[in-house]
């Protein structure tokens, strides 16, 4: 069955083109330094938001009603599943996302479940025989239904502890048989709502032994992809465990985890937590961490995670001035955890936000690809620190001052000249770079 039948292959047309239906800035095969778009770019369609969501927000019912949506169990998974890689095709994108409940729905029962989990796995398969399209990564829904309403390897209740990890120890073996390159842990309601009842140091150790779980059994399978961690700072608890990359860094250190695990760096999870999109990515990187990105913008006028296909240019700019110092992604992507607007009900609408997006971060690339060709922010960065490669400043690099040596050269050199950090420059600068690069 054919379900987007008004939408044919998506192509680049370049930015003069008024077709909607096309890329303006996204080409696939131009070349940006040594790699094409795509590959640096590495575009994922995320399958819950792009498949499931109905546009139901917390003030109003379903407003998006999609052609499978007349089926039900099974049926609708399989329907849903046939119109995800029509979509993929058609949008021509190398990489897909999906939790487990999303392309497969729960039974009655953990052995039902992953029956039907199974039925769907095959028909997957079966479908990238026949399709470009690759698996970024997988993950287990642990947030959604109320047995989860405690948390899942953070619950008070070790029956749910060993029931997550019975549904991570699925998506692993999910993730080796469909080549998955990386796969992730979102702690949905791994966190608290009051210390009054909570036992933190408990679930912390709890948290620490299940990911050592995972590490353990992905070994056992023969799975190498990589596991993600991805940050948020609250919402639905209000204190998440995994807040930003910093405090998911230490929990990482703490329990010897540090080289099996990077992060999944979402931009609206950054906002949240009071964040731009490049400190978290900046943070990641200087560690060694940034292993994938999920796609999209927050509201700044709203306090919630709205989950906006990504069209600001400043920050899809940044995002990949700091992924190309990265030197890339390695295995993980950019996955577009985006919905359409409530309003923006027609099946025409996933079109237009994915183009959207993706044209917002090929512009991105283009624009941080010339800012690093050129090294403006790089030489002025350079410049700024330069009283630490000689003298007293690369003594203190190099390890061998001390409080006595600086205490020494203070009172002999007492009479300080700083350099301007010339931010509104700076800034000017990048927009110049954004308009003609």
């Amino acid at each position: 069955m054919v379900y987007f039948s008004d939408v044919n292959k998506i192509t680049f047309e370049g930015k003069a083109s008024t077709n909607p239906l096309a890329f303006k800035y996204y080409n696939p095969t131009q070349k940006i330094g040594d790699k094409t778009m795509e590959e640096h770019l590495r575009f994922a369609v995320a399958y819950w938001h792009t498949f499931t969501a109905n546009g139901t927000d917390p003030f109003g019912t379903p407003t998006m009603f999609r052609s499978w949506d007349r089926l039900k169990g099974m049926d609708l998974a399989k329907a849903r599943l046939e119109a995800a890689f029509e979509f993929f095709e058609k949008l021509d994108v190398p990489y897909f996302c999906f939790h487990d409940v999303d392309i497969s729905p729960e039974g009655d029962t953990l052995r039902e479940t992953n029956k039907n989990l199974d039925e769907i796995i095959g028909l997957t398969k079966e479908y990238m025989k026949t399709s470009k399209v690759k698996l970024l990564w997988n993950t287990a829904n642990m947030f959604s239904h109320p047995r989860f309403l405690h948390g899942a390897a953070t619950s008070s209740n070790a029956d749910v502890f060993a029931y997550s990890a019975a549904k991570v120890k699925k998506g692993l073996e999910v993730a080796k048989e469909l080549g998955a390159e990386n796969y992730v842990f979102w702690g949905g309601r791994e966190g608290y709502e009051t210390l009054l009842n909570t036992d933190m140091g408990l679930e912390l150790d709890n948290l620490g032994r299940f990911m050592h779980m995972a590490v353990d059994y992905a070994k056992e399978i023969g799975f190498d992809g990589q596991f993600l961690i991805e940050p948020k700072p609250k919402e639905p608890t209000t204190h998440q465990y995994d807040t930003d990359v910093a405090t998911g860094l230490a929990f990482l250190h703490k329990y010897g985890l540090t080289e099996h695990f990077k992060f999944n760096i979402e931009a609206n999870h950054a906002t949240l937590a009071g964040h731009t999109f490049q400190h978290e990515l900046h943070t990641a990187r200087i560690n060694g961490m940034l292993g994938s990105v999920d796609a999209n913008q927050g509201d700044p006028l709203l306090g919630w995670d709205t989950d906006e296909f990504p069209t600001d240019l400043y920050s899809t700019t940044l995002a990949m001035y700091e992924i190309l110092k990265n030197g890339g992604l390695g295995k993980g992507g950019l996955n577009f955890d985006a919905k359409v607007r409530r309003p923006s009900f027609e099946d025409a609408d996933l079109f237009y936000a994915h183009i959207a997006g993706m044209d917002a971060f090929a512009r991105g690339l283009q624009v941080a690809h010339k800012l690093l060709e050129d090294g403006v922010l790089e030489n002025f960065i350079d410049d700024r620190y330069s009283s630490f490669k000689e003298g007293i400043g690369a003594d203190i690099v190099s390890g061998k001052a001390d409080f006595h040596s600086l205490e020494a050269y203070a009172l002999e050199n007492d009479q300080i000249t700083n350099k301007s950090g010339r931010t509104e420059l700076l800034k000017a600068t990048l927009n110049q770079y954004l308009i003609e690069a």
